[in-house]
C-alpha cells in the first residue's frame, strides 16, 4: 500500500477480479499473492481503476487533513476552482459554493478557467506562424504524462506552456504575493500530481468527493447557504475559460486568440482514442498545421474520475455552457510571471525479453502452440503474449489467466469423475446431464454404458430416462436442500444416494453407489447368524432343561441321603444312651456289693 502517490490499493479489499488491470490504459497495475496494486513509475493518474473497482479498494489519496492544516496556518489560503464544479454542485449557485468554501477558512474564491484563458492566449500566439506539424494541448496532465511516458516522440509537440491551474496558480501569487497559498479544487486526481511535483506554486490539489466530506463534517450546506455581497470571485470572473471541462473547449478560445486561419482543429478525449490516433504517426509526416486538444477522460473534465456521473452526459456539458459567460471579443490576456514549460520524453523502460524466455512464459499458462493463444483478454492484456511478458517482469500471476485456471479445474474434475469408484452425474434444472461419469452409466444398464462410450459424459442427455428416481433430484431442485437415501431400494436394487445442490434450483448433483451384492451378503450373513443364535438359544434352553431334572433328581437323592443320615444319627444316640444307663446300674451294683 502506497499512500504518498495519489492513487493506491486497499489490499484487504481487493478481490482480485482484475477489472483495474483490464480497464488501465497503461498496464500500471502489479497483481502479486492475488492483490492488484498501482505501480506508480507507470501510472498516469487516469483514475480509470479508481471507477471501475467494483470492490472500492482502489482509493485516492486524502489529502482533507493537510487543507485544514493549511487553513489553520495562519497563512491566506485561495482556492483555486475547476469550471467543472457547475455539473457537480448542480443545485448550488457560485455565491452559495464561494460562501461555504470561504465558511472552511479560505480567504476566497476563484476560477481555474482564468488560468484557462492565460494558456489559450498563449498557445494562440503559438499558432500565428505555423506553417505545418502538430501541436498538442498541455491542459489535462494525465494526457502530458501518457504521450511523454508512452508515445515519447511527440512529447516535443506538446505546447510549451503549463496547464491552467497551474497558471492560475502563478496569477493569484501575482495578486496577492508569493506567500500565499493555493489549494485546487476540482474532478481531477492527477493535479495532485502537480502539486507533488510543484509545492512552490500548488500547495494542494482536492477532488470533489473531498470538498464534500469537509463539508459534511463541519455541518455546512452548500444548498442553504445565504450568501453576501463578498462572495465573488477573486480577482475577477473568468469568461471564455469556463468552458475548457467539455471537449472542444479549448479549442474555441484558441481559435479567438490566433490570426491564422491555416489551422485545423481536433479533439481527442480518452487514452485509448489518443493512442489510436497517434498510433504509426511521426510529427514530421504531418504536412499541414494543426491543433490538438487532448483530453484523458472521455467527454471532458466533467467525466472526471472524482466526479458523480448522477445525471445523463449530455446535461452535464449543458450546466457548464450556461454557466459560461462568453465575451464578445476576446481579449488580450496576459500576465507578468512566466508560464512557460518544456516537456521532455519520459519512456517507460521495458526490459529486453528473450524468445526462449516467453515461450517457457506461454508454457507456463498451457499455451503450448499458437492455436492455444487464445488473446481472450480476460486477464486484462490484449494478448496472450503481453500477459507472458507481464509474468516475466512479476507485474502477472499465472492465476489471472482464465482459460488456463479453466483446463486445470476441468483437468482435475475429469480426474476425480474417473477415479471416484462410485457414479457421479450433474444435471441442470430440466434434468439434462451436464457431465457424468463412466461408473454412474455403468450403474444403470449396458445401454447406458454403450450410450457413454459413444458420447462421454452424456451431455444433454434426460437423467430421467437413465435413473429411475429421477423425481428425488425433482424435489431436491425444488426445495434446494440436498437428500440422502442408504440402501434406496428401487425394484431389486439398492441405492446409496446423495443428490446435493450445486447452484440451488439450477444445477444439482448426486453421488450413487449401487450396493444390491453388498447388502444381500450382510443379509446372508445375518440370516446365517440368527440360525446360530436360535440354534444356541435351543441348545441352552436343552441344557437347562436337563439340568433343572438333573437338579431334581439330585435334590431327592440328597434329601433321602440327609434324611437317611439323619436316622442312623438317631439310632446311634439312643444306643449310646442305653449303653451308658446300664453302664451305671451294673457300677452301683457291684459298689453295694461291695
Amino acid at each position: 500500500m502506497n499512500h504518498s502517490y495519489p492513487v493506491y490499493t486497499k489490499e484487504t479489499e481487493c478481490q482480485d477480479c482484475y477489472k483495474c488491470v483490464r480497464r488501465c490504459p497503461v498496464k500500471a497495475i502489479r497483481v502479486r499473492d492475488g492483490h492488484a496494486t498501482v505501480i506508480p513509475e507507470l501510472c498516469v493518474a487516469c483514475g480509470r481503476c479508481v471507477e471501475v473497482c467494483p470492490a472500492k479498494a482502489k482509493r485516492v489519496r486524502d489529502d482533507m487533513g493537510r487543507a485544514r492544516l493549511l487553513v489553520q496556518g495562519g497563512d491566506k489560503v485561495y482556492v483555486s476552482l475547476a469550471p467543472s464544479w457547475v455539473s457537480e454542485f448542480k443545485n448550488v449557485t457560485a455565491p452559495q459554493m464561494i460562501h461555504a468554501l470561504r465558511q472552511l477558512g479560505f480567504a476566497g474564491v476563484s476560477e481555474t478557467a482564468l488560468g484557462a484563458q492565460l494558456v489559450s492566449a498563449a498557445v494562440g500566439k503559438s499558432l500565428d506562424h505555423m506553417k505545418k506539424g502538430v501541436i498538442i494541448s498541455s491542459a489535462c496532465p494525465t494526457a502530458v504524462d501518457y504521450i511523454c511516458k508512452y508515445i515519447p516522440p511527440f512529447a516535443r509537440t506538446i505546447t510549451q506552456v503549463v496547464s491552467p491551474v497551474m497558471a492560475h496558480c502563478r496569477l493569484l501569487r501575482e495578486k496577492f504575493g508569493a506567500d500565499i497559498k493555493v489549494v485546487f479544487i476540482g474532478p481531477c486526481i492527477a493535479k495532485k500530481n502537480e502539486s507533488d511535483r510543484h509545492p512552490e506554486v500548488l500547495n494542494l490539489a482536492m477532488t470533489y468527493p473531498e470538498l464534500c466530506r469537509w463539508f459534511e463534517e463541519a455541518g455546512i450546506n452548500p444548498e442553504t447557504q445565504v450568501p453576501e455581497a463578498t462572495d465573488v470571485y477573486v480577482p475577477d470572473r473568468a469568461e471564455e475559460g469556463a468552458i475548457y471541462p467539455i471537449e472542444g473547449g479549448m479549442i474555441e478560445t484558441v481559435k479567438a486568440c490566433t490570426a491564422n486561419d491555416k489551422v485545423s482543429y481536433a479533439t481527442v478525449t480518452g487514452l485509448d482514442n489518443l493512442a489510436r490516433a497517434l498510433d504509426g504517426l511521426w510529427p514530421e509526416n504531418v504536412n499541414a498545421p494543426v491543433f490538438l486538444e487532448v483530453l484523458a477522460c472521455p467527454g471532458g473534465c466533467v467525466h472526471g474520475p472524482c466526479t458523480r456521473h448522477d445525471s445523463p452526459g449530455l446535461l452535464e456539458r449543458l450546466r457548464v455552457l450556461n454557466s459560461v459567460k462568453m465575451p464578445e471579443r476576446t481579449p488580450e490576456r496576459a500576465i507578468a510571471a512566466d508560464i512557460s514549460e518544456h516537456f521532455q520524453e519520459e519512456p517507460v523502460k521495458e526490459e529486453p525479453i528473450s524468445l526462449r524466455d516467453l515461450k517457457a512464459a506461454l508454457r507456463r499458462i498451457g499455451k503450448f502452440t499458437p492455436e492455444d493463444e487464445l488473446n481472450c483478454g480476460g486477464c486484462g492484456y490484449e494478448t496472450c503474449k503481453n500477459f507472458a511478458r507481464a509474468l516475466i517482469t512479476g507485474t502477472a500471476e499465472p492465476s489471472m489467466c482464465v482459460s488456463y485456471l479453466k483446463k486445470q479445474a476441468q483437468k482435475k474434475a475429469n480426474a476425480l469423475l474417473r477415479c471416484i469408484p462410485s457414479g457421479v452425474v450433474i444435471a441442470d434444472k430440466n434434468l439434462n446431464i451436464i457431465e457424468c461419469n463412466r461408473k454412474f452409466a455403468a450403474t444403470f444398464g449396458e445401454d447406458s454404458l454403450a450410450a457413454f462410450e459413444a458420447c462421454p459424459g452424456l451431455a444433454g442427455a434426460d437423467l430421467r430416462r437413465i435413473v429411475p428416481f429421477g423425481n428425488l433430484f425433482e424435489a431436491s431442485l425444488k426445495s434446494g436442500n440436498d437428500l440422502q437415501r442408504d440402501a434406496f431400494k428401487v425394484n431389486r436394487r439398492l441405492y446409496n444416494l446423495t443428490i446435493f445442490n450445486i447452484e440451488p434450483h439450477e444445477v444439482v448433483g448426486a453421488v450413487i453407489f449401487d450396493v444390491t451384492q453388498t447388502e444381500m451378503r450382510r443379509e446372508q450373513i445375518a440370516e446365517r447368524a440368527r440360525k446360530v443364535i436360535e440354534k444356541n438359544l435351543t441348545t441352552v434352553q436343552e441344557i437347562a432343561c436337563r439340568l433343572g431334572e438333573n437338579m431334581a433328581d439330585t435334590e431327592l437323592l440328597l434329601r433321602s441321603i440327609a434324611d437317611d443320615y439323619a436316622d442312623d444319627n438317631m439310632l446311634d444316640d439312643k444306643t449310646v444312651e442305653d449303653r451308658g444307663a446300664g453302664n451305671s446300674k451294673t457300677s452301683t451294683g457291684e459298689g453295694h456289693h461291695e
